[in-house]
């Protein structure tokens, strides 16, 4: 069961909230339906549900709200807007990175891709997806985890009559094994046909609770659709006769001028009175239309009461079955996935997993790490003809002119995406995310940058010395003296980009911060660093590894002295100061932010 308790929305510059004070439930083993125009505070109702959006009230899962459920995924499915994936990658990957974000077996995509009519199309990638295929990507997302409660925004909106009716039938079927269904929908006729309970909301304030007979019974009724040049005169001269033979008839002007809505009677009864008036009429028909406050107008041909009238849900079934005629239409062939064992998660390898399958899921990992590689190739070769350029700099191909050699600028790009590309197209469900954005997640995104950065690093340095092999020979490659600093300034140069890139994209949601934050480093930070004032050195570090030695519980054999100090060099380099800097400010800046999102909920 999902409980509702005066959710109230924040204001915004004086307005009124969009969500006012809601309050309602929707109960286990129905499908209930929140009815609203647009603009009606639906979306935002959802939102507040699912801690998305700052405001006051609270929602209980099953009598516990969702920042206290373990594991979000298995309690609530969402589906708000598109499908939540990059366009690059394929339907089977999605759901693939998706379970390892839930901990369930990678099995599980093979088997929601098949119940939701999309077995044949899983290495179709998301972005070549039709309307109706992207909705049931959505859906096979939000039923993954085998969650009890689905939530969906406007599943329905801009489906064909028979996408729609199977998407409602999986929904029953959803409903039927015990879950808790609940979508949003402007439409009423779809909320009478295919919703238990129909909650109905304007202005975000509550209208009506009501089941789904009592729905179709008061708000649902037959109706004459006019479409005439000169509607107020033929409004009038029904309205009179009607009055004349004591008829309840109630004749209703739309936002169309031209255009009104006759409640109790019918389409030969309007056409006799425009005829014997000769007022022409442009459209007439019959239609089942709704009465709720949003479509009501006022006028002066209201007789007896609207909801007397009956409410043709026989007339209205025979015709949605007409126009969702096909086996698809048929919501006994709506077939769920079967249900998942619950297992506990599987420790820190599960967001690793889930990192490394959203990291080499898409072509835009390899299109980096080659464009890097040849770009560092072809620019070894070039320094390399005048001689002049330090053998380092020519095999990390880093030319004075350029802030940063090009693996360093890679290694920041592919960590800006890390955070950027889910913000972008987000991978989590619906924004807050099945692997909560804590410190889990932050270590895993970090451990695979680093790995990534370091192997990218290497492919460098190899791919550019076996360049200078074939252009100019063996005898210019040689390994450096001080070849332990070097690599460990090198390896810090790349694992730091990647990591400022990574952090500064958490902290903005942007990928063009993290580009920044990285370039930031040489262009800023480095002549800050360099232009403070210098004051002469009175005491030396010399014997540090030794002192750290002496301290009881750390022990190290002696050869790791070396190792020490060249560590203590590369951070007191102004490029590693820089870059030390600027890591310590952005991770204090993640916690920060972390922190004050869970502190908010």
């Amino acid at each position: 069961m999902l409980q509702a308790i005066g959710l109230t929305s924040a204001r915004h510059r004086g307005l009124p909230p969009a969500v006012d004070d809601l309050t309602f439930e929707a109960g286990s083993g129905c499908v209930t339906a929140l009815l609203g125009p647009p603009g009606s505070g639906k979306t935002s109702a959802l939102r507040l549900m699912l801690e998305l959006e700052p405001g006051r009230g609270i929602t209980y899962f099953r009598g516990r709200p969702l920042h206290r459920v373990a594991h979000p995924a298995r309690e609530v499915g969402v589906v708000l807007g598109d499908v939540p994936g990059h366009p690059a990658r394929t339907a089977r990957g999605q759901l693939r990175m998706l379970c390892a974000a839930q901990g369930v077996p990678a099995s599980r995509a093979d088997e929601v891709l098949d119940a939701v009519g999309l077995a044949g199309l899983g290495d179709q990638r998301i972005g070549t997806l039709s309307l109706g295929m992207d909705r049931r990507l959505a859906l096979a997302s939000a039923l993954l985890a085998d969650p009890h409660t689905l939530i969906l925004d406007e599943p329905a909106e801009g489906l064909a009559a028979r996408e729609a009716d199977w998407l409602h039938g999986m929904l029953r079927s959803h409903a039927g094994r015990g879950g808790t269904v609940l979508y949003t929908t402007q439409d009423p006729k779809e909320a009478a046909r295919s919703a238990g309970r129909v909650v109905t909301i304007h202005a975000g304030r509550l209208v009506a609770d009501q089941d789904g007979a009592d729905f179709s019974r008061t708000r649902l009724r037959p109706r004459v659709a006019v479409r005439s040049p000169h509607a107020a005169r033929l409004a009038a001269v029904v309205s009179r006769e009607a009055r004349v033979a004591r008829r309840s008839v109630e004749v209703v002007a739309e936002e169309s001028s031209s255009r009104l809505s006759v409640y109790g009677s019918s389409c030969a009864e309007v056409g006799d009175a425009a005829f014997r008036h000769r007022i022409p009429v442009h459209q007439l028909a019959d239609e089942v239309g709704d009465t709720g406050p949003a479509s009501r107008a006022p006028g002066d041909g209201l007789l007896g009461d609207a909801a007397d009238t009956g409410a043709a849900s026989p007339a209205r079934g025979a015709a949605d079955a007409q126009d969702a005629s096909g086996p698809a239409a048929n919501s006994g062939g709506a077939q769920l996935p079967p249900p998942i064992r619950r297992r506990p998660a599987r420790g820190p390898l599960r967001p690793v997993r889930y990192e490394l399958r959203r990291l080499f899921g898409v072509r835009t990992t390899t299109l980096i790490i080659a464009v890097t590689l040849v770009a560092s190739a072809v620019l070894s070769v070039l320094l390399a003809r005048n001689g002049r350029t330090p053998l380092p700099h020519v095999l990390v191909a880093w030319p004075s002119l350029l802030p940063l050699p090009p693996a360093a600028l890679g290694a920041g790009l592919l960590g800006a995406l890390s955070f950027g590309d889910e913000f972008r197209y987000p991978a989590l469900a619906a924004g807050r995310g099945t692997v909560p954005r804590r410190l889990g997640l932050l270590l895993a995104k970090l451990a695979v940058s680093a790995g990534v950065a370091l192997f990218l690093a290497l492919f460098v340095v190899l791919a550019s010395a076996e360049s200078l092999r074939v252009v100019y020979g063996g005898d210019l490659v040689r390994v450096p003296s001080n070849a332990v600093p070097l690599a460990m300034s090198w390896s810090g140069l790349v694992v730091g980009c990647a990591w400022a890139g990574l952090l500064a994209a958490g902290i903005f949601r942007v990928t063009a911060a993290g580009v920044a934050a990285v370039l930031a480093v040489p262009v800023l930070m480095v002549p800050l660093i360099q232009a403070m004032p210098k004051a002469p050195t009175a005491r030396s570090m010399s014997g540090l590894p030794g002192r750290l030695r002496e301290l009881s519980w750390l022990r190290w054999p002696h050869e790791a002295d070396r190792w020490v100090l060249a560590l203590v060099r590369v951070v007191a380099h102004p490029v590693g100061t820089a870059l030390t800097v600027s890591l310590s400010v952005l991770v204090c800046a993640y916690l920060f932010t972390s922190l004050r999102g869970r502190v908010r909920w």
